[in-house]
């Protein structure tokens, strides 16, 4: 039964490799088999090569007499990563996992079903691991030499490592479990901690150079604070140095925080795993109804669409923390940038602003609600449909959306671009004109290639929001012609000034905004209407 057990939890974990969500159907064995051989080629390849680099870098340290450091830090790299690779799996898996009241009804023991999650997390937690763990060891072990107390040792380390990984693991994915029964919308909290990863992932992998650095060049006096204040943390490296004594004292610490592990587990799991949440009394209080027109209703039912979904808000919605950010950066450096782009480009005069104008454009198509908009209401289509509203009022709420969460932060960046530059008040005026047209035929193009290129029957929300064809039309498209917009300019465009060439282009695309919009409005709606 453990066996059954566990292959489910990794099916359920590869469940993208094994089942096609686009097409509700199985993949073939070859398409499976290319889809395993690529994630071990971007763990193996992509992962270990960056840590077999990194271990290169750092087994230097040894000669220094403080091989031991090398240990720390690798094995520290390892516990986080695998820990904050599996702490999300752990979360839906072991605690929370959709097939618990199903599991706990069979003949199953309690304790099988938790053996056989604490195997799945412990598996996925080693292999993130393994990629620093291996690279670490054999790059030691051909700069060092082998011995036998050093390859006995690391194979504890790795048992160490991996270990406190399945701790860090249930401990962190408990805390996240008992958060999210507490929270009426999850989507925000899993927006904000996915943002905060990835701030710290690009802060951690911009400053990792300097840290080197700093580290090679100061690396006995750190080994000497670090040995004087944390002693722990030196038995820790010492370990993959062939330290039997660190190695049996880490093991035995590591086997008595395992059995308090289970032993907690073993008294909160059915309560976690049986628990439907903090549910609130309700009681009706008699209010008067404020009425409302259809298209702010229906601009409402979009609005909660979208902060209803954490996916949707990642992948459709990631501008409008990239836009203001882009204006404040521009506050800040703004006048340095304009003066060395128009020193670079002084051939060609006004370069800086329509380049600029492109650089707002292009974080534009991060934003991209409309594109997955009709997608998204999949087979509750006909609930639009017959609503006491026409089809031209449901698809303008869709393009409000993405327009009443792009056009304040866009204009809000235009306008810092614009205040740091140096040019005269017609091109000024142009560089904030010209984004926020742009913005409107963005919103407007993504969703006739939402609707011309429909996906209506998915499994899961991610196959329209990120998977699509119109997505990938719509994103590289849009780039395609900011490009084509900065590079006419630089080719040619010049010639006629960077004021007119900014208002012929803001005509263009106001011109065709309104094409596509007479498009919606007549066989847009018919077409959605027979979705």
């Amino acid at each position: 039964m453990l066996k059954v057990l566990l292959k489910k939890q990794f099916t359920e974990v590869f469940r993208g490799y094994f089942y096609d969500a686009k097409k509700n159907k199985m993949r073939s064995k070859g398409a499976i088999a290319a889809y395993f051989v690529l994630f071990i080629l971007l763990m193996v390849g992509m992962l270990g090569g960056i840590f077999t680099a990194l271990s290169f870098t750092l087994v230097g340290l040894s000669d220094l007499g403080i091989g031991w450091m090398y240990f720390l830090i690798m094995g520290i790299i390892a516990i986080l990563l695998g820990a904050f690779g599996s702490v999300f799996n752990t979360y839906a898996s072991l605690y929370l996992a959709k097939d618990n009241d199903q599991l706990l009804s069979l003949p199953i023991p309690v304790g099988t079903i938790m053996v056989a999650r604490l195997l799945n997390v412990y598996l996925l937690g080693t292999m993130y691991s393994l990629t620093v763990l291996l690279p670490m060891l054999i790059v030691y072990w051909i700069y060092a030499g082998p011995t036998l107390p050093r390859i006995v040792c690391g194979i504890i380390f790795i048992i160490i490592v991996t270990g406190t990984v399945l701790l860090l693991s249930c401990l962190l994915g408990w805390v996240v479990a008992k958060i999210s029964l507490r929270l009426k919308n999850k989507s925000f909290i899993t927006v904000l901690i996915s943002l905060l990863f990835i701030i710290g992932y690009y802060v951690f992998y911009f400053k990792a150079q300097g840290i080197i650095s700093d580290l090679m060049q100061n690396a006995l006096t750190y080994g000497a604070k670090i040995k004087g204040a944390a002693y722990v943390l030196y038995l820790f490296g010492r370990i993959g140095e062939g330290s039997w004594l660190a190695a049996l004292g880490f093991l035995a610490v590591l086997g008595i925080l395992a059995a308090l592990l289970w032993h907690f587990m073993s008294r909160s799991f059915i309560g976690i795993a049986t628990s439907s949440g903090a549910v609130a009394k309700v009681r009706y209080v008699e209010k008067t109804a404020k009425q409302q027109s259809a298209f702010r209703a229906l601009l409402g039912k979009e609005i909660a669409r979208f902060t209803s979904s954490a996916n949707y808000m990642l992948n459709s919605g990631l501008g409008m923390l990239l836009i203001p950010a882009a204006g404040v950066a521009m506050l800040l450096k703004g006048g340095l940038v304009w003066e060395v782009l128009g020193d670079v480009i002084a051939s060609r005069p006004g370069s800086a602003a329509v380049l600029f104008c492109a650089a707002l454009c292009m974080l534009t198509s991060m934003n991209n609600m409309t594109v997955a908009s009709v997608s998204l209401e999949g087979k509750s289509v006909w609930i639009p449909q017959s609503l006491p509203v026409v089809a031209k009022q449901v698809l303008r709420a869709k393009i409000a959306l993405q327009l009443v969460l792009t056009l304040p932060v866009m204009l809000f960046a235009a306008v810092c671009v614009a205040a740091t530059s140096r040019t005269s008040l017609p091109q000024m005026l142009l560089i904030v004109l010209l984004p926020l047209i742009y913005t409107v035929f963005s919103a407007v193009w993504g969703l006739v290639i939402g609707l011309k290129m429909p996906i209506m029957n998915w499994t899961t929300e991610t196959t329209p929001i990120k998977q699509s064809g119109a997505v990938m039309i719509v994103l590289f498209g849009t780039w395609a012609i900011c490009v084509a917009f900065a590079g006419l300019y630089l080719l040619a465009g010049y010639r006629i000034g960077a004021e007119l060439y900014l208002f012929l282009c803001a005509a263009v695309f106001t011109a065709v905004s309104l094409l596509l919009l007479k498009w919606l409005d007549t066989k847009g709606c018919r077409l959605f209407e027979n979705l």
